[in-house]
């Protein structure tokens, strides 16, 4: 899912210096599980924003909403009434979201009240770990569902690197060898033999390196 963690409050109260009425938009899927814009913290956020203009005196306004997905315009119209109201929206959605909004409702800006930060995987309460890069080529079928891209700190497509030290990455002995982790994954699977074959050079031009990436679904278009 997508991680994102929400701007500081300084940050976001110089970025709506600007605007009187501001409508706090958050996203009901991945930044609530992340606990960074879900229906919560928009009230936590609105009661900050309030308190904190108040007492600078500021006459600033604050409205609040939430809708299922901002990155979709269906999801978006729910609240269209209130977004043509404001002066500004203040997305806790993804960048995604942050720029959806602004399409759709081209005369009102939408600011950005989170840093979209990564894909990760929850691995406890609280805590995300980045998993995927979103390469456009995956490789998780020769490394046991380990994904070297996001997990080795180099990125290495063929083994590890010189630096490790018991199954551990030097650069933080907290964070795992993703090549130890995929040795083991495939000892563990008897499929040691996949180690041993070369992977060519990463063509990155299915990343984000060859420009916006776009998808079109022929079979699901009338």
């Amino acid at each position: 899912m997508i991680i994102g963690e929400q701007k500081p409050l300084d940050e976001i109260k110089q970025m709506i210096a600007d605007y009187h009425k501001v409508l706090i938009l958050g996203c009901g899927t991945c930044v609530t599980v992340c606990f960074a814009g879900g229906e919560k913290e928009v009230g936590i956020l609105a009661s900050a924003l309030r308190m904190v203009t108040k007492l600078e005196g500021q006459g600033k306004e604050f409205l609040e909403a939430t809708v299922q997905r901002q990155c979709e315009y269906e999801y978006n119209q729910e609240v269209a009434d209130l977004v043509r109201e404001a002066d500004a929206v203040l997305s806790l959605a993804c960048g995604i979201g942050v720029q959806t909004v602004n399409e759709q409702f081209p005369e009102t800006i939408t600011l950005p009240g989170l840093n979209t930060s990564f894909l990760g995987q929850p691995v406890e309460q609280g805590v995300w770990d980045e998993r995927c890069q979103v390469c456009g080529n995956c490789i998780l079928d020769k490394t046991a569902g380990i994904c070297p891209i996001a997990r080795c700190s180099k990125s290495l497509f063929n083994g590890p690197c010189g630096g490790s030290k018991n199954g551990r990455c030097e650069i933080d002995p907290e964070v795992a060898c993703a090549w130890q982790l995929i040795y083991d994954r495939l000892k563990a699977l008897g499929r040691l033999e996949l180690m041993t074959e070369i992977q060519p050079a990463k063509d990155w031009s299915t990343s984000r390196d060859g420009g916006p990436r776009k998808i079109v679904r022929e079979d699901l278009r009338l």
